[in-house]
């Protein structure tokens, strides 16, 4: 019998008590009678420090975005990403799990409201489970938190903060639980039904952002084209950092997705650094080719798009295919950076590339080289595996739920994001002057670096000379440019009134 990877049932319902000590306890819980459970003190442990992992992934986002974009808008970047960790956390507890993973719905497109707010969770625990399902409500919290994250990188340097977490919480509702519920639900259409293989995420975490950020930036449009003129990241040190971040927690995500300290664990660990550093390398050389030059961003860029891809693959295949789904996912990702200008949508920071079709990419590895007896290391799941186990009908279904996810996704956020748009107030999109000073002015009212405020007063005012010591007054011009731009940008700018 098959078992979604990311459900209590796989615990519980199988009857799966691992070996070690475990944790007995009376307790009366509301509208229930009194009665005994025991839980696993390993298994508690190890999704506990998973989720904590997890949870590191946000600020790392936060570090990377802030590294890639302007130093007038880094900042805002952190900001978007914190704020929508907090509006993810808030719309999970508040109804985002019981849509989600609600065990009494039978759809198995989206979850009802049992579980509003967390309730009766205690209740659905059994003699048999080895974990509370309020700690996988917590982990599961967490992979919304990143998915939310992640879209952030759309709005950058031009994307109004507060109709963003509007749509934060708009999107994790409509988007986000239907798809978790699909493949991860108790009885959803994608997992139970049709016994698709996503082990960690790569529709509802990775597709969904993927196509999630393309459709939110398409809805905001491209940035000014003079106001990009010498960009580049402003602080390649940040975006090593979040990126390291990044790793770190990923192998929480993708090693705790086998809900216990078991040797699917392990294996999940072992192909999600074997993707990143593939995909790494592969990533590099291509970026050699042209600049003749080891590009520091280029590694932490095929690092990402190798996690990507490990995701839903990493608890499916072996470690030999996680070699072929490296280096396939750094040389197609690469690739995939130019699709933005095909389609003309500022995919800001590339999240339909390193998110979308990496995520993609490993969903169909899932298809050729799920191993049935790599599925089962956890001692529960059980499922045919894809071509290597001679399950050849397994491409169809992955690929149907990879159009069904994309589609869906994509749809859906531009929908949403009309929607708020035309709300008083709540426009998307901030001013073509606000994207001229930056989005850490116009949002925040602060600013990464001190410094930016030395410069600005420093260059506010125009020495005195023999010609205007009469006129004492600031030159505006000089002003303008300096408040508003990078010293990059300011060269630019004088160029253009030339």
């Amino acid at each position: 019998m098959y078992y979604p990877f990311n459900s209590v049932a796989a615990s519980a319902r199988a009857g799966l008590q691992a070996t070690g000590d475990v944790i007995s306890k009376r307790a009366t819980l509301p509208d229930s009678n009194v009665w005994e459970f025991t839980y696993n003190p390993a298994e508690i442990g190890y999704i506990l420090i998973s989720t904590a992992m997890v949870f590191i992934m946000i600020p790392g986002l936060g570090f990377l975005y802030s590294g890639l974009a302007r130093r007038k808008s880094a900042l805002s970047m952190i900001w978007a990403c914190l704020m929508a960790c907090c509006v993810a956390i808030f719309q999970w507890y508040f109804w985002g799990y019981s849509l989600a993973f609600s065990s009494t719905a039978t759809n198995g497109f989206i979850g009802n409201l049992d579980n509003f707010g967390l309730r009766i969770i205690l209740n659905n625990d059994t003699a048999d489970s080895a974990y509370p399902e309020l700690l996988f409500a917590g982990f599961q919290g967490m992979f919304a938190a990143v998915t939310a994250a992640i879209i952030m990188g759309g709005a950058a340097e031009r994307g109004r903060l507060l109709p963003a977490m509007i749509f934060v919480f708009v999107w994790l509702t409509i988007v986000y639980c239907p798809i978790a519920c699909w493949i991860w639900g108790p009885d959803g259409w994608a997992g139970i039904r049709w016994g698709v293989l996503d082990y960690a995420g790569g529709g509802p975490v990775e597709i969904g952002s993927g196509l999630g950020g393309l459709g939110y930036a398409f809805v905001l449009g491209s940035r000014k084209e003079k106001l990009m003129l010498n960009f580049r990241p402003h602080n390649v040190s940040l975006v090593t950092l979040g990126t390291v971040l990044l790793w770190f927690g990923w192998l929480g995500f993708n090693g705790g997705s086998a809900l216990g300290a078991n040797l699917r664990a392990v294996y999940a660990v072992w192909n999600s650094n074997i993707c990143a550093a593939f995909g790494a390398m592969a990533w590099c050389l291509l970026d050699f080719r042209l600049e003749k030059k080891w590009s520091t961003v280029a590694v932490c860029s095929g690092i990402i798009s190798g996690l990507v891809a490990a995701t839903p693959a990493s608890g499916v295949i072996p470690l030999w295919a996680s070699v072929i789904l490296g280096i396939l996912a750094g040389v197609v990702c690469n690739f995939a950076t130019q699709v933005k200008y095909l389609v003309k949508i500022d995919d800001s920071f590339d999240t339909f590339a390193e998110h979308g079709v990496a995520g993609i990419i490993g969903l169909i590895f899932n298809a050729l080289f799920g191993a049935d007896y790599i599925i089962g290391l956890d001692g529960v799941t059980e499922h045919e595996g894809g071509w290597l186990s001679h399950n050849y009908k397994q491409l169809y279904k992955q690929i149907a739920y990879i159009a069904a996810t994309c589609g869906y996704t994509f749809f859906m956020t531009v929908l949403i994001c009309y929607v708020i748009n035309y709300i008083p107030g709540c426009q998307l999109r901030s001013s073509e002057e606000a994207e001229f000073r930056g989005m850490d002015e116009d949002q925040i009212g602060e600013f990464a670096y001190d410094y930016v405020e030395v410069r600005r007063d420093y260059l506010a005012w125009t020495p005195p000379t023999a010609n205007c010591m009469e006129n004492t007054q600031p030159d505006r011009t000089t002003y303008h440019v300096a408040e508003n731009s990078t010293p990059t940008e300011m060269g630019s700018a004088n160029e253009e009134e030339k």
